[in-house]
Order: C-alpha cells, then structure tokens, then sequence
C-alpha cells in the first residue's frame, strides 16, 4: 500500500475538494448560519479602527477641517443624542462604550459561529467515519490481504481527524478571512485612496510568497502523513505479534526497524516545518515593512495637514488586521495541504470496489446440497490454487477435506462463503449459483468454527451470541452445554458476564475453541464446517466435546477440514487434494484399499514419515 500511497497524484485536484464539500450538504444550514455568523463578526471587529479614528478626530485632537461629514459626524451627532455631547470626556466614554459593545457582540459571534462549525465538522467526521466503516464491511478478503490493518486504522482516525480540520477551521474561516479583507480594504479607500493604495503595496510579494509556500509544501505534508502510517501499521503489526518478537529474541532487531521507520517520519516533519519556519517570519518581516510604508507616507501626510492622525492610527491598526487574515489564510493553506493528502487516502479506499455484489435471489433455509462444478481459483494472476474441482455433497452428509498443507483445503471453505470469488467454473448451493445469491442470506446458512478463533473484547455471551438478539439467553446457555463449555464459564467470577481482553486473552486456546463451538451451535447453521477445529484442543477438551460434535453434526451438512486423520474416519465421504485437484474420494476404508494418496497420508499419521519424503512418493 505504500506504493499506491507514494503513486498518488501530486496536482491539486478540485474534484476532491467539491466531493469533500459534498459531505457538507446535508448540514448546509449549519453552513448557512456559520456564513452569516462570520460575515456579522467581521463587521463588527472592523468597527475598531473606525470608532479609534473618530475618538482621536473628533475628541483627543479635533480637527474641523476634516470633520466636515461622513460617518465622524454620525458618531457626533448620535453622543450629543444621547446625552454625551457636553464635551471631550463624554465623547470619548460614548466612543468606548461603542467600542466595548461591538468588542462584546464579536466575542458572542464569534463564540456562537466556532460551536455551529465545531458541531457540523463533528456531524460530517461522523457520517465519513460510519460510511468509511460500512465500506470496509463490503469489501472481499482478498482487500486485507493486501493492505495492512495499521494503515486502515491510520483512515480511520488520523485522516479523518485531519478533515474534520478542514470542515471546522478552513472552510468557514476561509469565508470569513475573505469577508475581513473586503471589509479593511473597503474602509481603507472610504479613509484615504492614498494610504489605501501604500498600504497593498505588500500585497504581490505576499502572493508570491504564498505560492511558493504551497507549491512546495504539499508534497511535505503527503510524505508526512504517508510516514505517519507506516508507524501505525508496523506498531499494529509487532505489538500484536509481541508474543513472537519475544519467543524468537527480536526486541532489538524490531527496534533497529522501528527506529529507521521513526527516523523518516522525523525527516518528513523536518521538511515540512522548514517551510512553516520561512514562510510565517517573512510574512511577518512583509507586514513590517507595510507598517513602516504607512508610518512613513502617512506621517509626512499629517504633517503637511492633508490627512488626520487618526486616519493614519486606523489606517496602521486596519493594516494589521490586514495582514493578519493573509497570514491566517495561509496557515488554514497547511491545513487544507493536510487534509488534501488525507482526502486522497479516504477516497482511493472508498473508491476501492465492492467486487461481491448484492445478488437477488433470496436462499431462505437452505437443505445443504453443495456442488462444486469445473472450479479454477488463484489469488494472484493465474498462480492456481484449486485446478477444475468438482464435487457434491448431499444434504446432511459429512465430507471431510484431507491433504497436505497448500493442497488448497481452507480455500474451498473460503470460496464456498464468498469470501473470494471464482475465476471460472460454479459453486452451487441447493442447486442455486451462489454468486446470485445475497452474501448475507448465504452466510446465514453457514456456521465456522476456524483453527484460530477470533474473540471480541467484549463478554462471553456477546461473544457467542454476536450481536444477534434472536438468540435467547436460553439458547445461549443450552449451545455451551451442549458443548461442554458452561463448565469452565460457570466457574468464571462473572460467568457469562465474564469480559474478555483484547483478542481472548483471559482464557486459554482450549477454552476459546469450546466458545467458538457453542457460537457456532447457537446460530443453529444448516451447514457447519470445521476448519482444523480440534488442532489446539488438549487431549482431556477433545474427549469432551467428540460426543458434542457428533451432535452438532447430525442432521446437518458438516464440511471437516483436518490434518490427522484420526478426526475423519467416521465422516461419509473423504475428498483428498493433491495441488489444488482432486485426486481421490471416498470413505476412510474404500480409501486404504486403494492404496493411493490417502493410504499415504495414513501412513504418514500411524508411522510419523517426515512430510517432504511423503511428497517426494506423491505423483504429480
């Protein structure tokens, strides 16, 4: 995945922009009032240089002659309205309050406009997240085995934390910086065209500055987050796997390993912030030249008496609110930066296709009858697994699947719940092509209890019974003591309330078989199949649950995947792969006289022949 990661488009591309901008549809009046909000709140934070303008013309240093009107006099004649004309300090206190009221209704605005974006960018993470999830849900195996769960976790999380970013303080923000230098240039020129014009004399070496900054910093800000999850996926990886890093002595070899992954996520922030650490001080160098331009200019301008001084202290104080949106807009930059590269992972795993379609037949309660006909499968190009199988198994009967390991055993079990699909031939399942089936309804028949059993951390009952509720506490009770497993939950401290750790740990690898034996019974499948499912059970567990088994497979169609053939000798028909074929089939006696590839495996089992001289005497 690292590869598709680095492969990815480094242009800027709108189309992502307007499908993220999509996600704010269904929320659009959130976008709506958040607008109006900001627009309100830069009216009133671009009040101040006006109103510290009129209180130095008017009351701190009058000048008549260039108070002749406008919106100086508007302040005049509302203070003597309001009773605050009797002389210089009313005045001034009228202008104040002016100032603390308008100083109050920002801060409220701006309070009201940050929880409405907050709670929409909350909204939409929460839409992203759920659809990322379903997605996820839909997508075949063949999906995971390419793509480490680390990196899929990174979607999930950092990436979509790095939208929630661009929804709640780029996209409004963005409209209200804009709305802001409309407003300061607005009042600028409505001051003085003159100082209006010196003071955006700055402007184009910010716009190429800004340009550089973006052209150079996104490819910072992909390698940054590209690095970032290669770090989740092998903390992922070696944190699950700690019990092998420590069996096989790995600390240091690992750390040696995780030290070079952290050393290039390292580089990739160096790089980037390298581009924060010149672009923001020119910005500021840039905005201090403008200060002095208008210090300068409009100094010389008081002092022959064409302008006022506060004209020039409105016009310094609207340069600094000026200049601060720009540098604002380009900090929001890094942040789009980010969530343009996030966007780009989110969308190529959305887009990633769901190859199982929904089907339309409905199955219902099937009788069992599984039929493979002239099967091809390989999971990569033409590397063929199982080579033109065909096979029937009839209602009811139990068929067992033998062979050495590669012989293409498990794969079948995988085909046969469309956890792959096919690449030629069919898999039918009373008669009906499973690939016209719903997913979902052909599951439903089925139930696995697979050699490594995946426990939640949830408790025991929530782990049987998986979320489906029609299954009664009754039932739930009854399928673990059918399978003997309510002798160890009885003795639990919570019994079926007992929660268990991260994938089962706190009980041990035979208990976790019983519970995945009394799920399996629980959901009262019309097709069971065991995947080596007494391999790591001790001698004593096995002897408990042979009798449960042998319940559990009556009256059903019971597919058994095993390598000791101890396990299979009672089943009704035994079908032996050699290299992805069928090469024999029948039951464990008809099997031993014919002297084949079975009586092979069978002596391997009673003699303890080493595997490879046993492949060595199997014809190709």
């Amino acid at each position: 995945m690292a590869d598709e990661e680095d492969q990815l488009d480094h242009a800027y591309d709108g189309r992502l922009m307007r499908r993220l901008l999509g996600y704010l549809w269904p929320y659009k009046r959130y976008v709506l009032t958040a607008l109006v909000l900001t627009m309100l709140g830069g009216v009133l934070v671009v009040a101040r240089p006006p109103l510290v303008k009129a209180a130095v013309d008017l009351y701190l240093l009058p000048d008549p002659a260039h108070v002749t009107g406008g919106y100086t006099l508007v302040i005049r004649q509302a203070a003597e309205r309001f009773g605050f004309g009797g002389g210089a300090s009313l005045g001034i206190a009228f202008i104040s309050l002016l100032l603390l009221l308008a100083n109050f209704a920002a801060m409220l605005v701006l309070y009201v406009e940050a929880f409405v974006v907050q709670r929409m960018g909350q909204h939409v993470m929460y839409d992203l997240r759920n659809e990322i999830f379903a997605h996820l849900q839909r997508l075949p195996l063949q999906f995971y085995d390419r793509h480490p769960v680390g990196r899929l976790m990174s979607r999930m999380t950092s990436d979509v934390e790095a939208l929630n970013e661009l929804f709640s303080a780029v996209v409004v923000s963005f409209f209200g910086d804009l709305t802001m230098l409309l407003y300061i240039v607005f009042w600028m020129f409505l001051l003085d065209w003159r100082l209006a014009l010196v003071s955006l004399l700055i402007l184009p070496p910010m716009a190429v500055l800004t340009i550089w900054f973006r052209l150079r910093s996104r490819n910072a800000f992909r390698s940054v987050r590209v690095h970032l999850a290669r770090i989740s996926t092998f903390l992922q990886e070696r944190l699950t796997g700690m019990s092998v890093v420590q069996l096989f002595n790995r600390e240091q070899s690992e750390l040696r390993k995780f030290k070079e992954i952290n050393r290039d996520y390292r580089k990739a922030n160096v790089d980037a912030i390298f581009y924060n650490a010149v672009f923001f001080p020119a910005i500021d160098i840039i905005a201090a030249v403008g200060m002095a331009l208008i210090i300068w200019y409009g100094g010389g301008q008081v002092l022959q008496g064409l302008v006022t001084l506060g004209t020039v202290i409105a016009f310094m104080q609207m340069a600094q609110m000026l200049y601060e949106p720009i540098g604002d807009m380009s900090e929001r930059y890094n942040m789009l930066q980010s969530a343009m590269s996030a966007s780009e992972r989110i969308f190529q795993l959305l887009d990633e296709p769901v190859t199982m379609k929904s089907a339309p037949v409905q199955a219902g309660r099937v009788q069992g009858r599984i039929e493979f006909r002239n099967v091809w499968f390989a999971y990569q190009d033409e590397e063929w697994v199982l080579k033109d199988v065909s096979f029937v198994v009839h209602p009811g009967q139990s068929v067992a699947f033998v062979g050495h390991t590669g012989a293409g055993k498990t794969t079948i079990t995988n085909l046969l719940l469309r956890f792959y699909e096919i690449q030629r031939g069919q898999i039918l399942l009373d008669g009906i092509d499973i690939r016209n089936i719903d997913p979902a309804e052909l599951r439903a028949n089925f139930s696995i209890v697979p050699q490594d059993v995946f426990l939640f951390s949830e408790d025991i009952s929530s782990n049987i019974r998986l979320g489906n509720r029609n299954i009664s506490d009754e039932q739930l009770r009854e399928a673990a003591r059918q399978v003997n497993a309510d002798g160890f939950i009885n003795k639990l401290s919570s019994q079926y309330s007992t929660r268990l750790h991260e994938r089962g740990a706190g009980v041990s690898v035979g208990q976790k078989q019983l519970i995945s034996f009394a799920r399996a019974l629980a959901f009262n499948p019309r097709v069971l199949i065991l995947d080596e499912a007494t391999s790591s059970i001790d001698t004593e567990t096995e002897v408990l649950i042979h009798d449960a088994v042998k319940r559990l497979m009556t009256g059903r169609t019971s597919l058994v995947i095993a390598h000791r053939l101890s396990t299979v000798q009672a089943v009704d028909n035994i079908i032996v792969l050699h290299k992805g074929e069928v090469r024999e089939s029948g039951t464990h006696q008809e099997l031993l006289r014919q002297r084949g590839l079975y009586w092979l495996l069978h002596q391997l089992s009673l003699y303890q022949t080493p595997h490879d001289e046993l492949v060595e005497t199997i014809p190709v």
